[in-house]
């Protein structure tokens, strides 16, 4: 696309989620072992029906509430003490969008910090490789892809964000990158009609995030006799039930499952999942979305690898600062006041997930799914380098 073929932004759109949100550090209970066939029927049924259901009572015993069995408890001997932590927050999101995506991109409600889509790509991909994002919102992870010299290819419900996304690869591409970076319009349950033949098993990487809770960015300006104005901090047209931050948490998380099911047919094996979520609260109660999450990946057929922080707050050389948007800081005032003692969100949580090493003949489905069962009573650390793609790793570092 060249300067004169980008998209026409000046058109208002809806808004959906790209990025993120505090989670739980504790193991989730074992799921059941009802059958579940990660990969049927993904691409047939339209709309918000879920083909990958997810039973009430498995999300329901991820309940943050519960009480976790001492002898699953995280952090009990000095060999658990192990973190994986990235430093994506030593500048401003500002700082780290500047030159690289349109204007236009602030309008996006919650976007995904570049350098956490940057540091994903850096440590699970090697030059030339395709990165995939199904929910690119404005392009975030197909940009960073562009400038660390791979391959990108993404899907987005919005239309308007569609067309940012666009201009955005766009913009990378008159800054000198190389590779290909497409952006198809459309829903990522429905990713078997979406994607090309040709992106079959090539994804070494896929980076995304799902809807979650009411959102917590945007814009704000002063207007006299007026006070604050809110704008650009929601989801969307939330009469859409197309979009999944308006379809309701536990059907969000079905959509979700039956999205994680779809990939799995255009990562290579042993290709990663890195899923950046935030915590988020409901009437003041915390959704442990994370161990939702994972309950997702386990159940679309998926291996958790790692369990990551990515900061939000700039590492200090003795404490965090944190970077907390105005939406966050009033909602923290507004807690605080009415006695609930909260504090600004510095990380949110990096769930890693990897693709078999290999396919069983004609079904797709994973040949090392007992890797995900044993997951949830093995409490070793996993310390290989991903690049490594050696063996099949034993533990969640959490």
């Amino acid at each position: 696309m060249t300067k004169a073929e980008r998209p026409n932004l000046t058109q208002s759109g809806t808004h959906r989620q790209e990025g993120t949100p505090v989670a739980d550090d504790r193991f989730p209970r074992a799921l059941s072992d009802t059958a579940f066939d990660p990969v049927a029927d993904h691409g047939n049924n339209l709309g918000d029906g879920a083909t990958q259901r997810i039973l009430r009572a498995v999300i329901d015993d991820l309940d943050p509430t519960t009480d976790v069995p001492p002898e699953r408890a995280i952090g009990t001997s000095a060999d658990e003490t192990a973190v994986s932590v990235w430093t994506t927050a030593q500048t401003s999101p500002a700082a780290q969008r500047k030159g690289r995506y349109v204007a236009e991109s602030t309008a996006h409600p919650a976007k995904m910090l570049p350098a956490v889509a940057a540091h994903a790509i850096d440590h699970y991909t090697e030059p030339g490789d395709l990165v995939l994002d199904p929910m690119c919102g404005i392009g975030t992870t197909l940009v960073e892809a562009l400038h660390a010299e791979r391959r990108a290819v993404g899907i987005e419900y919005e239309p308007h964000w569609v067309d940012v996304a666009r201009a955005n690869l766009a913009l990378a591409r008159d800054a000198g990158a190389r590779h290909e970076g497409r952006v198809f319009h459309g829903d990522a349950r429905q990713i078997a009609s979406l994607l090309p033949p040709e992106y079959v098993g090539q994804a070494a990487l896929v980076v995304t995030s799902p809807p979650y809770g009411p959102s917590t960015h945007g814009q704000v300006s002063a207007v006299p006799g007026v006070g604050v104005q809110k704008y650009h901090h929601l989801y969307g047209n939330t009469l859409d039930r197309g979009n999944l931050a308006n379809i309701g948490h536990h059907r969000l998380l079905a959509g979700f499952t039956r999205i994680l099911a779809g990939l799995t047919t255009y990562l290579r094996p042993g290709g990663h999942i890195a899923i950046t979520i935030r915590p988020w609260r409901e009437h003041s109660e915390l959704i442990d979305l994370p161990s939702q999450i994972l309950a997702c990946g386990l159940h679309a057929g998926l291996v958790p690898v790692e369990r990551c922080v990515a900061l939000l707050a700039r590492a200090a050389e003795t404490d965090l600062v944190a970077r907390g948007s105005f939406f966050q800081r009033d909602f923290i005032r507004k807690q605080r006041e009415a006695g609930l003692p909260l504090h600004l969100i510095a990380h949110e949580d990096v769930l890693v997930f990897r693709t078999t090493l290999r396919r069983s003949a004609g079904s797709g489905i994973s040949t090392d799914r007992h890797e995900s069962r044993r997951f949830l009573t093995d409490r070793a650390r996993h310390t290989g380098n991903p690049k490594d793609h050696s063996g099949v790793p034993k533990s969640w570092a959490a």
